[in-house]
């Protein structure tokens, strides 16, 4: 007896999403990557899509959804015109020079132009091996992905320049770390992912050819209108420095803490980079310092904008050959560059404090820069004496110009009340008026009353009332990790998308964390 079995049907190829890629990187800089791909995935999963940071790009959410978008956010297919690349990157970690670095677990897929005319990186991060892995596995595991997610996304929430989590998908399958996690792919869009360190790979190679092409590259992308000019080099520098100044002083404004500011994770473009070890200040110290591998407090929170010009200062060396063909006048070209960072921080600090502090920019005498300063010092001086919470404490402000101190007496306490009173009598005299308006010069030099609740709602603007709180992030990545439950991920994401504006629905999440929890609190790097 003879059995008719129908032949099998091949299996649907998958159509994968449409992507206009215009990889410039890949096209122009051969020599400064290595072409690679990413490894597959067994079991990939979509773990969380930003839908809408995928239409500013152009690209179509419902189909990064589909088994096909999961299979090209997973490494598994590669789609149409993409070209893999392995960058090369040198970097100063904690001091120490390492001549390469590189994309040890990244890849470049490629390049789009978004919707608003930008051209933006489009890449992987926990993807794979390649050939800058220096030994380890190239994976990245669940928990690290999601809280990239986590805290770029409130990072952007917040306005402050940042890279952002495109998606995270699981992979299926364990990495190795203390003990076994759950692996997964995190998609990541950036300007560009230039950093001191791509700089100081060549420079340290004495490629001064490749060197230039880069920095001329970096040019056309972030300073095209510095193209073309004898001392475009020198101006780039300038660049990123103003860039960094600005950046870092948003930083302290919202109490981020980065962690790791190596040079290969400060970039060209002002954007925020690597949510490893980083985390968001609770009680305000300015020695404060969360990161596990950090153990001498060199990236602690009052030294960032040091180390920033520190930073800045190992790009300028690798610039020097790019900047003046005599080496004496181009290091003192690029010193008097360096050394103006503190100035610029310095301007772009006390504007983030007049902001919020709700204080009138329109003074520009250095008389009353003094002042501000001095006032902002001293509330911070407060906050760190009484253990007061820098986000709650900036926060209530508002209600005290609303005429409702009744919070703020809360956070400082019993010992802290003839400070605070003494500081708020001061803070009124500078608004203009005793709790109910402020004096804002007018242009014409008469003050013109602001209402209270104008002035209260100048302050809320400035001041979030919800951060990435350390424990909730914690709770909402170990409920992820452990128990496959997403819900707080998500219940989180919610809040921090509208971090200005208080919800009743959202208190819990706008509670610092117990003390102890906090006495303990490491963050750990992704690797």
């Amino acid at each position: 007896m003879s059995i008719d079995v129908a032949p099998a049907r091949p299996a649907a190829p998958l159509v994968l999403p449409r992507f206009a890629f215009d990889n410039s990187y890949a096209r122009e800089l051969d020599g400064a990557y290595v072409a690679w791909q990413p490894s597959p995935a067994p079991a990939p999963e979509l773990v969380w899509l930003n839908r809408s940071l995928a239409e500013e790009l152009g690209l179509d959410p419902d189909a990064l959804a589909a088994p096909a978008g999961v299979a090209v956010l997973a490494g598994n297919a590669v789609p149409e015109g993409a070209t893999p690349i392995a960058q090369a990157y040198a970097g100063h970690q904690f001091g120490g020079f390492s001549p390469q670095l590189g994309d040890g677990r990244a890849l470049l897929l490629g390049e789009v132009i978004d919707r608003a005319g930008r051209r933006r990186d489009i890449a992987f991060k926990g993807s794979g091996r390649t050939p800058f892995s220096r030994g380890g596995d190239g994976k990245a595991a669940l928990g690290p992905v999601l809280r990239e997610v986590i805290v770029g996304e409130a990072m952007h929430a917040l306005g402050i320049p940042t890279t952002r989590a495109l998606a995270a998908v699981a992979t299926g399958e364990p990495v190795q770390r203390e003990a076994p996690l759950p692996g997964a792919v995190l998609t990541r869009i950036a300007a560009s992912h230039l950093r001191v360190g791509t700089f100081e790979f060549f420079a340290a190679r004495g490629q001064v050819e490749l060197l230039r092409r880069v920095a001329d590259y970096a040019i056309a992308r972030h300073d095209p209108e510095l193209i073309g000019r004898d001392d475009r080099h020198l101006q780039l520098l300038r660049r990123v420095c103003a860039r960094q100044a600005a950046l870092v002083a948003r930083w302290m404004g919202v109490g981020f803490i980065h962690g790791v500011m190596n040079t290969d994770n400060t970039t060209v473009s002002g954007e925020t980079i690597d949510y490893g070890p980083c985390a968001f200040m609770e009680a305000y110290d300015p020695q404060a310092v969360f990161s596990s591998i950090d153990h001498h407090g060199r990236y602690a929170y009052r030294k960032q904008p040091a180390i920033l010009q520190w930073n800045l200062a190992r790009l300028a060396e690798a610039l020097l050959p790019l900047i003046d063909a005599d080496t004496e006048r181009a290091v003192a070209l690029a010193t008097e560059a360096v050394n103006e960072f503190p100035a610029l921080y310095r301007t772009q600090w006390l504007a983030v404090l007049r902001a919020k502090l709700g204080l009138d920019a329109a003074a520009t005498t250095a008389a009353a820069d003094g002042d501000d300063q001095a006032l902002a010092d001293d509330w911070l001086s407060l906050l760190h004496a009484h253990g007061v919470d820098f986000t709650l404490g900036f926060r209530r402000l508002a209600d005290a110009a609303a005429g409702d101190t009744g919070g703020l007496h809360a956070l400082f306490g019993a010992a802290g009340e003839a400070g605070l009173d003494a500081w708020l009598a001061r803070w009124r005299q500078r608004l203009g008026a005793e709790g109910t308006v402020m004096a804002e010069a007018a242009a014409a030099g008469s003050p013109r009353a602001v209402p209270a609740d104008e002035l209260a709602a100048r302050l809320r603007a400035a001041n979030p009332i919800v951060i990435p709180r350390n424990h909730r992030v914690e709770e909402a990545l170990a409920a992820a990790t452990d128990r496959a439950d997403l819900a707080p991920l998500r219940r989180l994401l919610d809040a921090l998308r509208e971090p200005f504006v208080e919800r009743a629905e959202f208190a819990e999440l706008v509670e610092p964390a117990p003390a102890p929890f906090m006495a303990g609190y490491r963050t750990f790097c992704g690797t």
